[in-house]
């Protein structure tokens, strides 16, 4: 990985529960040693990112990679067996 390529990169996010768009485009990069905070009301999707990033929930749109692993597309027990060095 190269050293400013994201350990964590979100691009334009949607989740949507019913007709109910809860993101909607949401874009950002997690670098190493950065922290990232997602604050807003009650209701303004800070669980539903979290909830898609983790894939516990389905997103509607967008692309999320780990380091360079597209996480869409890798079945979930892959991802836990990712080694470190891999992100």
């Amino acid at each position: 990985m190269l050293p400013d390529t994201p350990i964590l990169s979100v691009k334009n996010l949607r989740v949507a529960f019913g007709r109910h768009e809860a993101v909607r485009g949401l874009s950002f990069d997690i670098h190493a040693g950065e922290t990232l905070a997602l604050v807003g009301e009650s209701g303004s999707g800070k669980s539903a990112t979290a909830l898609s990033i983790l894939r516990l929930i389905e997103r509607e749109g967008g692309r999320i990679t780990g380091g360079s692993i597209r996480l869409g597309g890798t079945a979930p027990a892959e991802i836990t067996a990712l080694p470190p060095a891999a992100l």
